[in-house]
């Protein structure tokens, strides 16, 4: 399948060509994954991939089960929380679980007719980027990124209040972080390391550039206001938080409260299991 352009970098996509592409293309219905289904960790070192490291045949790339879905993979990108691209990100893609995936398909088609898409920022995660995460967080002098993404948390206490953990329920493969946009989609810049920063629970029009709804806060905003049901949160940013999580709650996806944007898909196919395989098409069976 031709891979998409970036969404930033071509015109406006509208609702009617997003429909078009994901009703040619929709999936057979399938089950989630059955008991005994559930495969060892993989715990990949250095740049190679050898097979026996790949993804069990579970996992499938979004976009060859729903090309329409918007993607915006933060990790692969230096626009996020740590300030550059995180170990294990090897493409933007995003990789699932092929009932997770599935979910997010028809939860898109029910979207597509109200006027909106989806926009994943975050899927299956390797347990490597995970490190990154922990090492970045004991490392008390790297505060590139504080301005716009923990403005008001120490970060020393980022393990304590729950940011930061050495497990992450996205490296089962079921996990994916969210938005939605109104379409047709509006076209955003890149972000330019050494750029200034704003809080990422300031007004939309003053955050950085994204073209999801306002949602109160930005992705992975280090705050109490990205609690999904925070009641200083209130008005249409409220309405499309509820929004996000009717349309996924339908498909069997469950929100995390702490988080506006993170959903897992119930029942995990691996809910025991942390993998380690690289984010790439390559690390897939069936990498199309």
């Amino acid at each position: 399948m031709k891979r998409l352009s970036p969404w930033w970098r071509g015109p406006a996509v509208t609702a009617a060509a997003l429909f078009a592409v994901t009703a040619a293309s929709a999936p057979a219905p399938a089950q989630p994954a059955g008991p005994g289904q559930d495969a060892p960790a993989r715990h990949s070192q250095g740049d190679a991939t050898p097979p026996e490291r790949k993804a069990p045949p579970e996992f499938v790339a979004l976009r060859s089960v729903d090309p329409t879905i918007l993607q915006e993979t933060r990790y692969f990108t230096p626009h996020n929380f740590v300030g550059e691209r995180i170990d294990g990100y090897r493409q933007p893609v995003c990789l699932l679980t092929r009932p997770a995936a599935r979910a997010l398909h028809a939860a898109q088609r029910k979207l597509l007719r109200q006027g909106y898409s989806l926009k994943v920022y975050d899927c299956y995660r390797p347990q490597r980027a995970v490190d990154h995460f922990v090492r970045w967080a004991k490392d008390l002098h790297d505060e590139r990124m504080k301005r716009e993404f923990y403005p008001r948390v120490d970060k020393s206490r980022l393990f304590e209040d729950g940011y930061i953990a050495e497990k992450s329920g996205h490296s089962r493969g079921s996990t994916v972080d969210l938005t939605i946009v109104r379409l047709p989609a509006k076209p955003t810049r890149p972000y330019l390391p050494g750029e200034p920063l704003t809080p990422c629970y300031a007004p939309q029009g003053d955050r950085f550039p994204d073209n999801s709804v306002d949602m109160g806060t930005g992705y992975d905003c280090f705050d109490t206001l990205s609690h999904t049901d925070d009641p200083r949160v209130q008005g249409k940013q409220r309405a499309h938080r509820q929004l996000l999580k009717e349309s996924l709650a339908r498909v069997g996806l469950v929100n995390l409260p702490e988080e506006w944007w993170h959903y897992t898909y119930k029942p995990e196919p691996f809910p025991d299991t942390y993998f380690d395989f690289p984010v790439s098409y390559g690390s897939l069976s069936s990498p199309r």
